[in-house]
């Protein structure tokens, strides 16, 4: 079926229905093929197109890539997965007239819209398209002059308030600083910008484009207190609604969980002498998407949460790994209790001391459960040859926005590339086959960008500068305290070791540093609780081994789900 091409304004369109609920887009969506797009108020109004396929509703977020504005070009792309498209509507008309994927590991197509009945109450390019609440301002009377600096001094003002003193409009929180660049390397879209002038009767728009303030530039929680299903770093402005008459400025927002107290721990530090060896795990609070009692690997749980991982992008994901590794390397989230408990201010410097042994098997254990997690991600795809190629495809994604220089998070890149070079996964010839053949860009960077990478920082040669990373690569230390015994000739051992051990004191040292640069990628970011949850250590282990079996021994735990792995691969691809 054709859509409608009139126009790029698609909240003229008849299959965007503005803001919906998921819940209400499910129940309009009756047939395979059947979709809508709407605006996810979770996402804080970001386009997401809800389609139905092989009997299940799914959800698809289109990113929106935010570019300088010049003349005869658009001022945004959008896209799903590959290609990018000048506007909504052309990305909608491409895929459902070319009956293309809405993405490679669903297969999901969209063939009919759902048409809106009615008109909607807000336009989506101007309103719910800045990925933020309204962005409500005073209207400016028009006048000729306006185009001129003298008549800014009626910016805010309306045509009866004239005469009057101009209203006072708050000071809104903008997706980039001032001299701040509009592309960022980060795969993750950080907003977007609004068309200020256009072309209307030979004038110039009664908005006039706000200049960027000196402030930053995204907030650190909702006022509202609604828990969001989506997540991204979504920029937030501040509504006006509410704001006292004498108040021109933003409410002051409370601070993040990981820097309450702070001021207070800062003043009159001192050394204090360890009390007790100190854990970052949470407590053993009841699992939203596990129940009491669980077996290992229930296929209703596991298919929740291949259905969250496809709704969120690899930067997404990448932030949420960033924030639970931080709290559980006690970067992030440390109470003054903890910090008074273990004689430091950071798990950083404490992993490196005599009684950090505790937190040493901690780190230990989630990156060896993160691994598996991820290799059963592949391994556990029984259907056609393109889905698992598509899983790996994922995962290198994932690895890509978790490297230094972006999201910087260097234990869960080890985490994603020991599951990639598990050996039950790099055996699977065909399926690596299927992935430089269908995902060409995606084969060549796993070969030539992140396997050097991944091979320099285990032998402590990559790159550890806070700024660039966030969150530094810890295992070779923490295996090197526990004392495993380094691979390899002897010569070559000895300089691993010492290069190692001047990494971990560098890493100690260094800690307030990587915690602000840690603090600077996660300002503003509201994660999505599901998948906060997901990512944590206890849930993996409940998830890989059961309720019962996460409490047998961590080498008799890894030992069986190696034979588990290896009996799903074997399955997939049989030896010859």
């Amino acid at each position: 079926m054709q859509v409608q091409q009139d126009g790029e304004d698609f909240a003229s369109q008849p299959w965007y229905h503005g803001p919906l609920s998921r819940q209400k887009a499910e129940a309009l969506l009756q047939q395979d093929g059947d979709f809508l797009v709407r605006a996810s108020r979770s996402r804080g109004g970001h386009p997401v197109i809800s389609c139905r396929w092989q009997g299940s509703a799914l959800h698809f977020e289109v990113l929106r890539v935010a570019l300088r504005p010049r003349p005869g070009r658009p001022t945004a792309l959008f896209q799903l997965e590959d290609e990018r498209f000048p506007s909504l509507p052309s990305l909608v008309r491409s895929y459902v007239t070319g009956q293309r994927p809405l993405s490679q590991a669903t297969g999901a197509l969209a063939s009919r819209p759902v048409i809106r009945q009615g008109p909607i109450r807000r336009s989506f390019s101007e309103d719910t398209l800045l990925g933020s609440p309204a962005w409500i301002e005073l209207p400016r009377a028009r006048k000729r002059s306006d185009s001129q600096p003298a008549g800014l001094e009626h910016m805010g003002r309306s045509r009866e308030d004239h005469p009057g003193p101009a209203s006072t409009v708050p000071t809104c929180a903008l997706p980039r600083m001032g001299s701040d660049p509009m592309l960022l390397k980060t795969p993750a879209p950080l907003g977007c910008v609004v068309d200020s002038l256009r072309a209307s009767d030979g004038q110039l728009h009664a908005k006039a484009p706000t200049k960027p303030p000196r402030t930053p530039s995204l907030l650190l929680h909702d006022a509202s207190g609604r828990p969001p299903t989506y997540c991204e770093l979504v920029p937030r402005v501040p509504s006006a609604q509410g704001t006292p008459p004498d108040h021109s400025g933003p409410e002051t927002e409370a601070p993040p969980w990981w820097e309450a107290n702070e001021e207070e721990e800062e003043e009159n530090r001192s050394f204090a002498r360890p009390k007790a060896e100190v854990s970052f795990w949470p407590p053993n609070n009841p699992f939203c998407l596990l129940g009491p009692q669980n077996r290992p690997l229930e296929p209703k749980v596991l298919s929740t949460l291949r259905d969250l991982f496809l709704e969120h992008h690899p930067g997404s994901t990448a932030l949420h790994l960033l924030l639970v590794d931080c709290q559980a390397t006690g970067l992030l989230g440390v109470t003054k209790a903890q910090r008074g408990a273990m004689g430091v201010a950071s798990g950083l410097e404490l992993l490196t001391l005599p009684h950090g042994h505790r937190l040493r098997l901690e780190l230990l254990e989630r990156h060896e459960a993160l691994a598996l997690a991820g290799a059963l991600a592949v391994l556990g795809c029984a259907g056609p040859l393109e889905e698992r190629a598509a899983t790996l495809r994922g995962l290198v994604e994932l690895a890509l926005a978790l490297r230094p220089g972006a999201a910087g998070d260097l234990p869960g890149l080890a985490a994603v590339m020991g599951a990639l070079l598990m050996p039950q996964v790099s055996r699977l010839e065909r399926t690596w086959r299927q992935l430089r053949r269908s995902h060409t860009d995606a084969a060549l960077a796993f070969e030539q960008e992140l396997k050097p990478l991944m091979r320099a920082l285990d032998e402590g040669a990559g790159p550890c500068e806070p700024g660039e990373v966030a969150l530094p690569h810890v295992v070779p230390a923490v295996r090197l305290l526990e004392g495993e015994e380094l691979p390899g000739p002897l010569d070559e051992s000895c300089e691993r070791l010492l290069r190692t051990l001047h990494q971990a004191r560098q890493m100690a040292r260094d800690a307030p540093k990587f915690r602000e640069a840690a603090a600077r990628r996660l300002r503003g970011f509201r994660p999505n609780p599901q998948l906060r949850e997901a990512l944590t250590t206890g849930f993996v282990q409940r998830l890989l081994w059961g309720s019962r079996g996460v409490g047998a021994p961590q080498a008799t735990r890894l030992e069986k789900f190696q034979r588990v792995l290896s009996v799903l691969s074997q399955r997939l691809e049989p030896d010859v």
